[in-house]
């Protein structure tokens, strides 16, 4: 089985699907055979990947995820739709007992892909511990503005307390600095904090605010497809040069 990365913040709006879109496909253009989980009940990757929503979600009714898998438009990128049916997401989102026969059915049906992204919802509630528990290794993006810094302790807390209680092989991948913008002081001083403080652990690689990211999901395309030549298409080409690194 190759690596299963849970892209997780609480906080909204910090390049989460963005991230799991456009590092996937970059993946997948290497030559990784690359599956997005998109746990999201507003099922953003999904759209953005250009597919449609589930109407039931095989994890909530223990059905086998494979025969849900979709093949997106990005050679070697598989998806995993998300759910917007709330009898599904309430089940997925409420229940805590059933985090261990999610996790074990998300890995027999992903078993055969190089790397597994899994797309969370912006909150501390049991879909996202539910995804920690169900992965290898956690990505953060956290976004280069003032309150960059306000609840990460708590999310790094509940990052812990599943390690010690669910996933004890959990590691974290790296915190990914998003909206980048060089011109102001402001990210300046946020790179410097948080460089300074967790070191080694965030990624070289930083994701410029560029005007194409946001455009690229309105059409169903990763960023790559929709403006290969951009900042934040190069951006997430080497990020996905890091990420195979730390294999």
């Amino acid at each position: 089985m190759g690596r299963i990365l849970c892209i997780a913040n609480q906080k909204g709006g910090v390049g989460k699907t963005t991230t799991a879109i456009n590092l996937a496909a970059a993946l997948a253009r290497a030559g990784c055979r690359t599956l997005v989980v998109d746990f999201d009940p507003q099922c953003n990757a999904t759209s953005g990947l250009g597919c449609r929503p589930l109407m039931h979600h095989p994890l909530a009714r223990g059905q086998a995820v494979q025969d849900a898998i979709v093949r997106t438009s990005v050679a070697g990128l598989d998806l995993l739709p998300g759910t917007r049916s709330f009898r599904d997401v309430e089940r997925l989102a409420r229940d805590p007992t059933l985090t261990p026969a999610i996790r074990d059915q998300l890995r027999l049906g992903v078993a055969g892909y190089d790397f597994v992204l899994i797309d969370c919802p912006p909150s501390l509630g049991q879909l996202t511990r539910t995804a920690l528990a169900s992965a290898d290794e956690v990505l953060m993006p956290i976004q280069c503005e003032y309150f960059a810094m306000e609840g990460l302790a708590q999310m790094i807390e509940v990052i812990r307390q599943v390690m010690h209680t669910e996933a004890p092989k959990l590691q974290f991948a790296g915190i990914l600095l998003t909206m980048y913008d060089h011109t102001l002081e402001l990210t300046l001083e946020v790179e410097r904090e948080v460089r300074d403080f967790f070191g080694e652990i965030v990624f070289h690689t930083v994701i410029p605010r560029d005007v194409a990211l946001a455009e690229a999901p309105s059409h169903g395309l990763t960023i790559l497809d929709y403006a290969p030549r951009s900042r934040g298409a190069r951006a997430y080409a080497e990020l996905s040069w890091e990420v195979r690194e730390l294999g």
